[in-house]
C-alpha cells in the first residue's frame, strides 16, 4: 500500500485489494463506478497483468469501462454477458442489512440493473459509509428531461406519505448545466437526512411516471468489505 495515499483512499483500497481476491479465472464481472469501485479496477488489472487472469468484466459507465480497458481487463456487454457471477461495487451508504445508497456517482441505473443480473454483489467501502439508517447521505433519483419540473412534484407528494426526516429536492448540476446521465437523464438528489422504510420508498418513487431509477439498492448486496486507513478489512455478509 502507497505511503502516499490519505487514510481514506488507504482504506479504498485494503477493501479493493480484498474484493478482487473474490475473483476467480472464467468469471463475468461487474465493475462499479465512483472512486472506490476505480481502485478495484486497478487492482483487477493488475492481477490481469501479473497473474495472466482470464476474465470478462461489464462497467457500469464509460468511464469505468475506459479504466479497465486502460488496465487491460477484457470489456464486455451486460447483453454479451447475460449473466455475471459477481458485480464488486463501492456504496454511498449501508445499513445492517445491508440495503445500501447508491449513485453518487451517476450511475445508479446501470450499476442497478448489473447487479441484478449477478450471481453475488460485493461492496467495498470504507468505515464512514456505514449507517444505522439509510438517508444522511442524499438520495438520486434518475428522472428522464421531459416533464422533469412536474416528475418532481410528484416526488415531493410520495414524500409527503414517507417515513423520512426531510423533504427537500434538488437537480444535480455538473457547473451551470444539469447533470446528464450515460442515458441522457437528469438526477434529482432527495434530502431525507433518514429513510424509516427503504423497501417502501423504493417501490414508491418507482412509481411517479418519469422515474427510471432510484438509488436505493434493498437487498441485492451479500458481502460489505470496510477498509480501514491501516490496511484492515473487516467482513459484514448476511447471517
Amino acid at each position: 500500500m502507497s505511503s502516499s495515499l490519505s487514510p481514506e483512499d488507504a482504506a479504498k483500497s485494503a477493501a479493493a485489494n480484498r474484493a478482487v481476491a473474490y475473483v476467480k479465472a472464467g468469471m463475468r464481472v461487474g465493475l462499479g463506478t465512483g472512486s472506490t469501485a476505480a481502485f478495484m479496477v486497478r487492482a483487477l488489472g493488475g492481477r490481469v497483468r501479473k497473474e495472466g487472469l482470464k476474465i470478462r468484466g461489464v462497467p457500469t459507465s464509460t468511464r469505468t469501462a475506459q479504466l479497465a480497458r486502460e488496465v487491460g481487463i477484457d470489456v464486455i456487454t451486460l447483453d454479451e454477458a447475460q449473466r455475471l457471477d459477481v458485480t464488486i461495487d463501492g456504496a454511498d451508504e449501508f445499513d445492517p442489512d445491508l440495503n445500501l445508497i447508491k449513485g453518487g456517482g451517476g450511475a445508479l441505473l446501470q450499476e442497478k440493473i448489473v447487479a441484478t443480473a449477478s450471481d453475488r454483489m460485493i461492496v467495498i467501502a470504507d468505515a464512514a459509509k456505514q449507517v444505522e439508517a439509510l438517508g444522511a447521505f442524499p438520495l438520486p433519483v434518475e428522472v428522464i428531461r421531459f416533464g422533469r419540473d412536474t416528475t418532481c412534484d410528484a416526488i415531493a407528494r410520495v414524500l409527503r406519505q414517507a417515513d423520512v426526516a426531510r423533504r427537500d429536492v434538488t437537480l444535480r448540476m455538473d457547473g451551470d448545466a444539469p447533470y446528464v446521465t450515460d442515458e441522457g437523464n437528469h438526477i434529482l438528489d432527495l434530502h431525507l437526512d433518514r429513510i424509516g422504510d427503504a423497501r417502501r420508498l423504493a417501490a414508491d418513487l418507482n412509481q411517479v411516471a418519469g422515474v427510471v431509477e432510484n438509488g436505493l439498492f434493498i437487498g441485492l448486496c451479500d458481502t460489505v468489505l470496510i477498509g480501514h486507513g491501516d490496511g484492515r478489512v473487516d467482513i459484514c455478509e448476511h447471517s
